[in-house]
C-alpha cells in the first residue's frame, strides 16, 4: 500500500480513501475544509456555505455535509447562525482522578451546576450492581459538568447516605465530590469502569446544551474504598465532540 510521506501517525490510512479509489465528493470537500480549520485558530469563524461551495464548485448541500461530519468531530462548533473553529478535545485520563483535577491539568477551570441532589431508597438493580442493601437510604448527585462555563458533560452520582450523611448541608455542589470524601477521611481504592457510545436522550441533551444527534461518551463507574466496600456508582455523559480518553498501559 502507498503511504504519503507526511501521513501522520493516528491519522485514517491514506486519509480515508477507499482501495477503488473513488473518493466520495463530500469527503474531498470536508478534507479542503480540515486543512482550512487547521491554518485558523481557535474561534475564527470559517467562510459560509455558499462561499465554500463556491470556492470548491460545489453544490451547497455537499458542504453541508462536510461540515456536519466536522462539528460532530469536534472540529468545528456552531455559534448562533455561523460555524467557527473549534479548540483542542479535552483529555481525561481513565483513573481515579476526579474530573476537576483531569480539567485543571489542561489549563481549563473546571466547574458544575447543580440538578438536583436528593435521596430515595437503593433500587433492587443498584443494589445489585454495588453491593449496597435493597431499600437502603442513597443520595443522587446529578450537575452538569463544565469546562470555561461551557457545558461539556452531565454527571450522575448514588452513594449510600449512611457514608455522607451530611451531603445536602456540607457539599458545595460546584466543587470535587472525590475532595469532599478525602475530607471526610473517605479514600478510592479501586474502581470499574466501561465505557459506550450513546445518544443523549432529548432531557440530557438540553442539559448539556447539544442537538440530540450528537454522539456522547458515556462511562459508567462503580467504585470501592480502601477497605473494598462499595461507594459510589457514577453515570457520566461526555460530548462526543468535546471529549477524548487517555490511559497508560503497563506490561
Amino acid at each position: 500500500m502507498d503511504y504519503p510521506n507526511d501521513q501522520a501517525p493516528g491519522a485514517p490510512v491514506r486519509s480515508g480513501i477507499p482501495e477503488h479509489g473513488r473518493v466520495p465528493k463530500y469527503y474531498a470537500v470536508k478534507a479542503r475544509i480540515g486543512r482550512l480549520v487547521d491554518e485558523l485558530g481557535e474561534g475564527t469563524p470559517i467562510p459560509t456555505e455558499r462561499d465554500l461551495s463556491e470556492r470548491y464548485e460545489v453544490a451547497r448541500e455537499t458542504v453541508r455535509q462536510a461540515l456536519r461530519e466536522l462539528v460532530l468531530e469536534g472540529k468545528l462548533r456552531r455559534r448562533g447562525r455561523g460555524t467557527v473553529v473549534a479548540g483542542p478535545k479535552l483529555e481525561q485520563p481513565l483513573s481515579l482522578a476526579s474530573y476537576t483535577e483531569g480539567v485543571r491539568r489542561q489549563g481549563r477551570t473546571p466547574g458544575r451546576t447543580l440538578v438536583t441532589l436528593d435521596r430515595f431508597p437503593c433500587p433492587e438493580a443498584l443494589a445489585a450492581e454495588t453491593g449496597l442493601g435493597r431499600g437502603e437510604p442513597v443520595w443522587h448527585l446529578e450537575r452538569v459538568l463544565l469546562a470555561d462555563d461551557e457545558r461539556v458533560g452531565l454527571e450522575s452520582t448514588y452513594v449510600a447516605v449512611d457514608r455522607v450523611p451530611r451531603l445536602d448541608a456540607e457539599f458545595d455542589p460546584d466543587s470535587s465530590f472525590y475532595a469532599y470524601l478525602a475530607r471526610q477521611g473517605i479514600g478510592f481504592g479501586s474502581a470499574d469502569e466501561r465505557i459506550e457510545t450513546v445518544l443523549a436522550t432529548p432531557r440530557e441533551a438540553l442539559l448539556v446544551g447539544t442537538p440530540p444527534a450528537l454522539p456522547m461518551l458515556l462511562i459508567h463507574r462503580v467504585s470501592r474504598d480502601t477497605e473494598g466496600r462499595p461507594l459510589e456508582r457514577v453515570r457520566t455523559l461526555y460530548r462526543g465532540d468535546r471529549f477524548s480518553f487517555t490511559v497508560r498501559l503497563d506490561g
